[in-house]
């Protein structure tokens, strides 16, 4: 009997593995996705901020949860809005981000406190914080990488080249400032 009880604990902690890593290699293929089509996947981020919008339009007229969590739902995925406009540039100290990080937390403490006190099946409870709390943040998440590849464009800002080196008539030379 003793046998049967470890071996069930060692497979268990098998199984996690296998989720973890193939959790990970899944992220890792999503990333690599959104880095060779950043302008698909800001079309689909775009969309999925609409649908969790819609979702949050239905709770509001077919459900009863609480207004609040309603709220910083929606403001939330406004802020997301906000911050996909610079898609694949995502600046990780912009207000829209901080705050809708902040969003995200207080969402999560309404959401947890509601259904806390009110019962839900478990797969209702699941289809909220997946379609409404988890899906647009993670879709950024990933998506955070996609910067990182990204050739320079009309949208870049900063001077390219900042160590004093300057190109002219394809050779480089070094300009004193």
């Amino acid at each position: 009997m003793w046998f049967f009880y470890i071996l069930s604990w060692f497979a268990i902690f098998l199984q996690i593995c296998f989720v973890v890593l193939a959790t990970a290699a899944g992220l890792y293929y999503l990333a690599e996705l959104v880095e060779e089509y950043s302008v698909l996947a800001k079309k689909v981020i775009q969309w999925l901020i609409i649908i969790t919008l819609l979702i949050y339009a239905g709770f509001f007229c077919f459900e009863d949860l609480p207004t609040i969590l309603l709220i910083c739902g929606v403001l939330a995925q406004v802020l997301h809005l906000i911050i996909i406009q610079n898609f694949p540039y995502v600046s990780l100290t912009s207000p829209a981000f901080i705050a809708a990080v902040v969003l995200i937390v207080v969402n999560h403490y309404y959401a947890m406190s509601y259904f806390q006190s009110n019962y839900h099946s478990f797969a209702e409870v699941m289809a909220f914080f997946t379609l409404c709390l988890w899906l647009v943040p993670f879709s950024l998440l990933v998506s955070l990488s996609a910067n990182d590849m990204v050739l320079p464009t009309v949208a870049e800002t900063r001077p390219l080249l900042t160590t004093g080196l300057s190109i002219h008539c394809g050779s480089m030379y070094l300009a004193e400032f």
